[in-house]
This record gives C-alpha cells, structure tokens and sequence, in this order.
C-alpha cells in the first residue's frame, strides 16, 4: 500500500514549502467554489504549482467543494475542465450534482463535507465513480476498518489540525446565525463562541464558556494503526493557517511516516533535510485530542479557543517587574507566554528580556506562585522557520562518455526516469589524466538549486578528456532541464473515465441534511431511485424543527453527566437526568437534544422565543 502525506496550500507560496518539507500531495483552493472563500486562487498559480509538485512525484487536489447554486453550475463546470487541462491530479467535491454534468475524465475525490461516516454511504459514491472519499473525522479505527474491508476506494483521514464540531457537511449554525453558510464556504465559526448553559428548568450552570469548541487533532500516536486500518492518504487541515505552521505540521509527519514504511511504497520522490526540529507543540494549538480514533476522551477547552502552544513550567516567584520560571524549555524576547487566571481564563503576555529562567514581560500579569505557564509565541522557532528550512532533493545517476562528435551526459533519477544529452565538442587530451580527483567528475556533481543531488558520478572516459568548465556546465544544465520537463510530463494524470450504472441510492428518501440546493442534484439522486427529496436550508431557510447543528461530541458527556452512564468522572454540575440542557449566547438560543441510542448531541433553534 503506499503512503501519502496530503498537506494544506492556501496558495502558490505555501504549497512549495509543503512540498520542500516533504508532502506528496497538496489540495489547494480553486479560484471559485472551494469551501473556503479566504483562500483561493488563480489557474496560472495552481498551474505553476502542478508543475512544481509533479517535478517531485506529488500531486495536486484541488477543492471545489461548496454546495452550488443552479446559476453556478455552468460556470463550476467550466472551471473543473479548466482545471483539467491545467493537470490537476484530481478534484474534491461536495455537490453531487456535478455528476449530472459534463465533467472531464477528472480523479474525483468526495470530500469529507459528503458526510462519509457509513459503509453504505461510501459504497455508494465509490459505485457512482469516486476513486477516494475523505473520511469523517469521527470515524473510529474500527469503523476505517470495516470501510476498508468493504470498499476499494483510496480512504483518506484527517490526522492533525483545527476539528469542526459537527459532523462536516451537518452544520447549519452559522447559516442560520448570520447567514453564511459553512457548505458553501463561509463559516463564522460560531462554535468557537462562549456560551452559557442553562437546565431546563431555566437555571444557569455554566457561565461565558466554549462549550462547543474543541481542541486540535493530533492523530500521531495513531498513525501505525490507521496504516493498519487501511487508511493510506494522511491529512493535514490548515489552509488558513500560517506558513510555520505548513512548514512545521508537514516534516514532522513526514518524519513519522517515513519510519513507518517498510513494507510500504513511497508515493513521490525526493528526501528532505530540515534546518529546524519538527514539533507541533510549538506552532498554533489549541492543545490536542485524537477524537475519536479509539474512545471518548476530553475534547474540549471550555477556557478559550485560542492557541495554547507549547507547556513551559509553572511560576516559581513573582518579583516587582519580573517572574521566575521553572523547566529547562529556552526562552526568548519576544516570546508569547500564556496562562489561565483565578477566573479560568486564558490571559497573555510578550517577554520583554530574559535572565536564566527569570523573565521581564512587557505588562506585568496579575499572577501567583505555582501558575502553569504555555508558550504560544516562540520566537526562535519562528525565525527558524521564516528563511529557508528545507531541502528536497530527487537523487540521480550521472553516466559520462565520448561520442563521435563529442561528449553525452546521461541522467537516470531515483524512479528510473532516463535523458541523455549530447554536445559537439573538441576532444581535447587531458594532460593530467590520473589525478586523484577526476575534474569532470568534480564539475558535473555540482547539482546546486536543481531539485537533484548527484548519488553517483561515473565518467567512462576515466578522465582522459579535458572539457572546459563552461562545457561542462552547459552539459550539466541542459541534461537536469530535460529531466525536470521529463518528470513533470511523466507525473502528469491519466484520464480517470468515470461509469455510472444508476445504482439505487441507500434510502428512497432524503431531508435537508443532504444538502441539495439545485436541479441537477436532485435529478442525480432521482437518478439512483431516490423518491422523496427535501431542498436544503442553504435554499428553503426552514429551520422550525431542524437540527443546526449534529455532532458525536456531547456536552454531557464531556461534564461527566452521561445519560448513558458512560461519563468519565462525578459530574461536578447538578444536572437531572431528565431535563433538558439550553444554550444562551447574549440573545442567541439553542436547545440541545441527546440521541443516546446513536451516541449524538443535536443542536436546534428554540421552540419558543422565550424560554431563558
């Protein structure tokens, strides 16, 4: 099985660096429709990074995954043959009624907004020709297991960054909030509010906290058994993070998976050196779960929705205008430390000067003896990271020999991948033929910035030519020039034919949940014998009796009040098993439903105005 690193591009810049630090695949923003509306891009920069990735073996996926509008089919089309013809390994897409449409023999990929969380579901898609689904990221090690059994689709997984609470695809909150809809790529991320949580009863339990809001994924402790489990593409999240982050996030799991592939084939070529030490400690977190890979566990930080970052020790004195750190992690000027106050929330502040472990912030922090400390600035890690950080380099043999007329260089990459270039030239003796050092040899390993580094030099004429230096570069030169364009036309996709034999659809009826806002989705899934079809919210606005929002992450539980007894500590709240759970946020209302038999908490509008 092989292996793939798919790191996050939000633009030309960032996808080179992820492809420097080690990624085999990216996905990028196309210029329109790709689920998230802060970054998109041109067709001539994601042609120019299609070149760039395909020179090393990686691919390019890029995203057109929004719901779409019956006046913007016409136009997606358009783009996706564009895409196309610019090479793209393949597209990520939520709309199914693009299927209804003319579309290029494109690799389609069904993104994660699709709700892939059933065999049934996937079974589905890969009949109506998708070649990868983008896993939910609730899905259990056990249930990629079962899917992988029942499919041979290439499954996808999330392995780190930013978690939606909801399952993908599932929220309709912030829609229903301010009328920008996460399906079509403009989410206001309402579930990273505070909010205050009420009993039935109208009594307040929780004040101002991120009830809705979870930490990070940090899958790197799972990777072997995911690898074990089937899954076999391994996804980053963050394509409106930073470029450190990029940076960071991409070698270390590079690293991770390449101690991991024996028995295992390699996607792309190349191998990277790093100026810095990977560690995700040290970029944006906001601390880290692994959801639910194996169990329920602690999800949430009711405290803030902001980067926690790296732990750094706890205050061990406070002085007039400095404080005393304890541990051993160096810090800086300009470090960003951090800490939660007697009240539980998180307060900062920058290092103005450092003396062993004591340091002076620019604002002294009311702060005690004996508070934990995070680092979530690092200074040197971030300058580290600003210049260059890594180097991918594609080994490569290099033969030369005499011809008639001149001279050859031929030049056979890590793949088996073959030029060879000639030049007329005179062939003039050498004079010091048996030299300890061979100067042709010396001159053509001289790879410099080509994405090559010279793993053997062999000159059959054993040195009994001299060439001049400008000779020699030239040949040199034009050789690596023939193998780039070589690489980048090998690399480029096959076309991927896609059948559709009307293969019913699991379930003769769908409700909004299956977010169809245009004609040629529905008339896909009436296509596949769908009978009963309901619009969706994006379109009707009927949110009366809706759930907004539908989540495998649940309050209860996380307040060790499961219904279902499976909590994971006393409750410290008074919270009946009978009542109802509210949530306020100024005058914004939510009612939260349980549905223990699935294991899922519901989020709705309140049935009446008044009830806080």
């Amino acid at each position: 099985m092989k292996l793939e690193l798919l790191s996050p591009a939000k633009n030309l810049d960032f996808g080179r660096e992820a492809i420097n630090h080690g990624a085999d695949a990216l996905y990028i923003g196309a210029p329109a429709y790709g689920a998230r509306a802060a970054a998109t891009n041109t067709l001539e920069d994601i042609e120019a990074l299609v070149n760039y990735s395909h020179l090393y073996g990686s691919k390019v996926f890029v995203t057109v995954n929004t719901l779409l509008f019956d006046h913007e089919i016409e136009p997606a089309v358009k783009l996706i043959h564009q895409l196309y013809n610019i090479g793209v390994d393949a597209l990520l897409i939520q709309d199914l009624g693009l299927l209804e449409c003319d579309l290029p023999p494109i690799e389609l990929h069904a993104s994660t907004q699709c709700h892939n969380a059933s065999v049934e579901r996937i079974k589905f898609l890969e009949q109506v020709g998708f070649r990868r689904v983008v896993l939910a990221r609730e899905t259990s090690l056990e249930q990629m297991q079962e899917i992988r059994q029942a499919t041979c689709l290439d499954l996808e997984a999330f392995v780190h960054g930013a978690l939606c609470v909801s399952y993908s695809g599932q929220c309709y909150m912030s829609q229903y909030l301010n009328n920008r809809s996460g399906n079509r790529g403009c989410c206001s991320q309402p579930c990273r509010s505070t909010y205050d949580l009420y009993d039935g009863e109208g009594r307040l339990l929780l004040k101002e906290k991120h009830l809705l809001s979870l930490r990070d994924f940090n899958a790197s402790q799972q990777l072997e058994n995911m690898i074990a489990a089937g899954i076999s593409s391994f996804k980053i999240e963050g394509r409106l993070k930073d470029l450190s982050y990029v940076k960071n996030i991409t070698a270390y799991y590079r690293q991770l998976l390449d101690s991991m592939m024996e028995g295992h084939e390699k996607v792309s070529s190349g191998s990277c050196t790093y100026t810095f030490s990977p560690d995700p400690d040290r970029t944006f977190n906001r601390g880290y779960t692994d959801y639910f890979l194996r169990e329920r566990q602690p999800m949430a930080n009711f405290a803030t929705q902001k980067s926690l970052g790296e732990l750094i020790g706890k205050v061990t004195s406070v002085g007039r205008n400095s404080l005393t750190i304890s541990g051993t992690e160096p810090l800086a000027n300009g470090d960003g430390l951090c800490y939660y106050d007697a009240d539980g929330r998180l307060q900062g502040f920058l290092v103005n000067g450092v003396q062993d472990r004591t340091v002076t912030p620019n604002q002294m922090p009311d702060i005690k003896a004996g508070t934990t400390l995070w680092r979530n600035q690092d200074q040197r890690f971030e300058k580290l990271l600003q210049g260059k950080s890594a180097e991918r380099k594609i080994g490569v043999e290099m033969l030369f020999n005499a011809t008639p007329d001149g001279f050859a260089l031929r030049l056979t990459d890590e793949e088996g991948l073959s030029v060879t270039h000639s030049v007329a030239a005179e062939q003039q003796e050498a004079r010091n033929s048996g030299g300890a050092e061979n100067p042709i040899v010396k001159q053509l390993s001289k790879l410099g910035n080509t994405p090559f580094v010279a793993t053997a030099v062999v000159d059959e004429t054993q040195g009994r030519f001299f060439l001049p230096v400008g000779t020699l570069n030239q040949l040199r030169r034009e050789a690596v020039e023939q193998l780039m364009a070589l690489r980048i036309a090998h690399h480029r996709p096959a076309d991927c034919h896609r059948s559709d034999g009307g293969v019913p659809y699991p379930t003769p009826t769908l409700d909004y949940r299956a977010n169809i806002i245009n004609d040629k989705a529905e008339a896909f899934y009436k296509h596949h014998s769908v009978k009963e079809i309901e619009r969706g919210l994006e379109q009707t606005e009927d949110y009366d009796g809706k759930a907004l929002m539908t989540t495998k992450y649940c309050l209860r539980y996380e307040l060790g009040c499961c219904l279902q007894g499976k909590n994971r500590g006393k409750s410290q709240l008074d919270i009946k098993p009978t009542t109802s759970l509210l949530l306020r946020n100024n005058d914004r209302r939510f009612r939260l439903d349980f549905d223990c038999r699935q294991c899922l908490m519901l989020i709705y509008p309140p049935e009446v105005a008044s009830m806080l």
